[in-house]
């Protein structure tokens, strides 16, 4: 009988392998800028996982609810979620589940939380909380972290850029997570209230901060807007403070220089709905086609010759490439407040 037949087994080792796993990858990625050549020889320590590309919001700035996203739209299915979790949990410790899309709207989801957890991985996701959730169950589920998408204390303001959203039913929802993890006496999952500042809402940062310590929420996180187009130069705040762009009239550019580094190359890969493996979570439209989970095994895509050749390129010109140039890697996106 193999050693990991035994599940206890199998997961007390498995958080020894990850701990190694995650210092040798460290390392892998220290060394390649140190010596600027490909060095790879461990799992990532993080997988973000996208259970679907549908969303129920509009929002103006984002590819799937703008519809400007480029890939077919769909949901994974379980089978294809409990396929990769069984190759890579022994070595991978955290599943960040979502990418593009409304995580919830996949029917299964709350079931793949539980498998993912059974398998004593640390899970996290986001929501835009716009629909209704079945808050006691995610409580029960094992999740380790939400995260709950608001960008308005009035409805006027949340209105603007959560386009189709339902202001009162996100409230709501909010509050029945907390309760319910007050009523099953759990400590997980960390509820956060994430506060996109943009120009309509900056004026409220002091009311939302009152606002979520009412709630009962565990955590407010304050996050800089991205944006894509100069048309979109608007929803940047008057206070330039509470920005990641140097913005004049008709111009943006990152605060901070664009440096040939990037470490979610080697940390933290993302998975799409349809089992294609893709760099980051930047690449949106699949620009950079790694290949196919259905087709290869992770740790071949993740090690093989066209994700080392996209490190490679990085490592010697990351400018090149446009998702890299509006990066929000190596700056600071969240706002100490």
């Amino acid at each position: 009988m193999s050693l990991f037949q035994n599940k206890d087994i199998a997961l007390a080792f498995s958080k020894y392998l990850r701990a190694g796993n995650a210092a040798a990858v460290w390392l892998d990625y220290r060394r390649s800028l140190l010596r600027r050549r490909v060095i790879i020889n461990n799992y990532p320590p993080a997988v973000m996982i996208e259970p679907t590309n549908i969303c129920n919001l509009h929002c103006p700035l984002c590819p799937s609810g703008n519809n400007s996203l480029k890939r077919a739209r769909g949901a994974m299915s379980y089978e294809l979620f409990c396929t990769i979790v069984d190759e890579i949990y022994r070595k991978v410790g955290m599943l960040i589940l979502w990418n593009q899309g409304e995580p919830f709207l996949n029917p299964a989801f709350i079931d793949m939380i539980r498998y993912a957890s059974n398998k004593d991985l640390y899970t996290m996701t986001s929501t835009n909380a716009s629909l209704e959730l079945d808050c006691e169950a995610i409580v029960q589920s094992g999740l380790n972290k939400i995260i709950i998408s608001m960008d308005g204390v009035s409805e006027a303001t949340y209105n603007q850029y959560r386009v189709n959203g339902n202001y009162n039913l996100v409230l709501e929802n909010m509050k029945s997570l907390v309760k319910a993890k007050r009523d099953f006496s759990k400590s997980k999952p960390l509820i956060v209230w994430q506060f996109i500042i943009m120009r309509q809402n900056e004026h409220e940062i002091e009311q939302v901060k009152r606002m979520a310590k009412d709630i009962g929420v565990d955590k407010l996180d304050f996050k800089t807007v991205q944006i894509y187009t100069r048309d979109d130069l608007h929803f940047l705040p008057t206070d330039h403070h509470l920005s990641r762009y140097m913005a004049e009239e008709k111009h943006f550019e990152l605060k901070t220089r664009l440096l040939n580094r990037c470490r979610r190359l080697w940390t933290q890969p993302v998975i799409n709905w349809d089992g294609e493996l893709s760099i980051c979570c930047y690449d949106k439209d699949l620009s950079f086609r790694i290949g196919n989970i259905s087709e290869n095994s992770f740790a071949a895509l993740w090690q093989g010759p066209a994700m080392n050749r996209i490190r490679r390129q990085i490592l010697q010109n990351r400018a090149k490439y446009e998702i890299c140039r509006n990066c929000g890697e190596g700056i600071v996106q969240k706002l100490r407040l």
